[in-house]
């Protein structure tokens, strides 16, 4: 285990994420380190996050709600899909979740089907439509 101050973690997030297995935070740094490396991964639209506690669990993506884009069809459920993965691992169903993360993984690279903050044309339904049909495939 080592102690860091935030601003030193972020910049080591950035030069090399892969040296850390785990970070463990104060709920507004981690939402402040989450944001930024969340950047590496193709955006705020692709970052799952989990708060688990002693009797409880959250799963959620981690920008949270996006009312401003809210009915325009343009949001990416990427996060809020592999959050729903996490959720699923987190109920013992491992099996669920490897189909989900499958399913998003073979949307997103095989049938190149992506939202407009990937770089895609697809809209929330078409994307969604497309990760379903994976979905099912894998059953």
């Amino acid at each position: 285990m080592e102690e860091i101050i935030v601003d030193a973690c972020a910049m080591k997030l950035v030069m090399n994420p892969w040296q850390f297995d785990v970070l463990v935070t104060t709920n507004l740094f981690g939402d402040i380190l989450s944001d930024e490396i969340a950047g590496l991964v193709g955006g705020l639209g692709m970052a799952p996050g989990a708060n688990i506690g002693e009797h409880a669990a959250i799963f959620e993506a981690v920008h949270g709600s996006a009312p401003d884009i809210a009915g325009k069809g343009i949001a990416n459920p990427t996060a809020l899909l592999l959050a729903a993965a996490m959720m699923l691992d987190h109920v013992k169903r491992a099996d669920l979740g490897d189909r989900l993360r499958r399913a998003i993984d073979e949307t997103l690279n095989i049938d190149n089907v992506r939202t407009g903050d990937l770089g895609g044309t697809a809209n929330t339904r078409e994307f969604t439509a497309a990760l379903v049909k994976r979905a099912k495939a894998g059953v």
